[in-house]
């Protein structure tokens, strides 16, 4: 149960930061503090600046999560129940959370390039899917584990469908990179080609995972007295994303309002959480999603 919590912590403090990292960006914040770890030279601490406050306040976040992950890597290696890949994995992700802070600095440095800014997300994006997959097996070493409750057939579609979902990750945050929140306020700032063509490259990935997703989910329908908690699921992720397809939607024919934007990517993260949580509930379900268990 102590590590189930840590990593539980974990999850809510690597989504956080991928939400606070976003509002840096969207608030033209990305250069509110141009030194390393201080804010500015000779002066540690930010100004009476927003975009420094709103800079600072997320490295100071990063600080925390970098002791959270931490944290759960010396619980995780403390856990006889754990298996030995799960207790690597919680170094992993503690040594790629460790691993943004000077990431983060070669950022501020290039003056917020492109690849660097992406590459930033993305890290974060893979470190939140593997605190998830920790979490529920943290999970299941309290409550018990079962067979896969569905064929291996399935289980391949589903983690094509997670692939696909990254691939969606990964073309929303270069539609980003394209768009007009550079994170640099009125500073230039390097942006990939443009916006128009690659927005219509990330709708092509929803339309490339959005089909495998509904067929799995259509199983699941079929056979759902033999998992209710399975289909349950499945059907909050689907949810998730009919809600962030209709924000995509809305936010590009409103001229993307940073608030908008903002709420688009915490969406985003929380799907991309969901459906990892998901596809690993079909490859290691706990016990607790047998039907008639509680």
């Amino acid at each position: 149960m102590g590590f189930l919590r840590v990593a539980l912590a974990s999850v809510a403090a690597l989504w956080l930061i991928m939400l606070t990292g976003a509002a840096v960006r969207l608030t033209d914040s990305g250069l509110g503090c141009r030194h390393w770890p201080g804010c500015e030279k000779g002066h540690p601490l930010p100004a009476k600046d927003y975009h420094a406050y709103i800079e600072f306040g997320n490295r100071v976040l990063g600080g925390v999560t970098i002791a959270v992950a931490l944290l759960a890597a010396v619980v995780a290696s403390r856990t006889a129940a754990l298996p030995r890949w799960a207790q690597r994995l919680a170094i992993a992700v503690f040594a790629g959370t460790l691993a943004q802070a000077p990431l983060g600095y070669l950022a501020v440095k290039t003056d917020l390039r492109w690849p660097v800014v992406a590459a930033h997300l993305l890290l974060s994006a893979l470190l939140l899917a593997g605190a998830v997959v920790l979490a529920l097996e943290a999970f299941s070493a309290v409550g018990g584990r079962l067979e896969p409750l569905v064929p291996l057939e399935l289980r391949r579609v589903g983690l094509a469908v997670a692939v696909a979902g990254l691939a969606l990750l990964v073309t929303g945050t270069l539609a980003t990179a394209a768009g007009p929140h550079s994170g640099g306020g009125a500073e230039h700032v390097d942006r990939l080609w443009r916006l128009q063509p690659l927005v219509y490259v990330h709708a092509a990935a929803l339309g490339v995972s959005g089909p495998g997703g509904v067929f799995v989910l259509g199983y699941l329908a079929a056979r759902r007295d033999r998992s209710r908690k399975l289909f349950g699921l499945g059907l909050a992720v689907l949810g998730l994303l009919l809600v962030q397809t209709a924000i995509g939607e809305i936010q590009y024919r409103a001229h993307l309002p940073w608030p908008l934007v903002l709420v688009h990517v915490g969406l985003a993260a929380a799907v991309w959480a969901a459906l990892v949580a998901f596809v690993t509930v079909l490859w290691r379900p706990p016990a607790s999603f047998l039907a008639g268990r509680a």
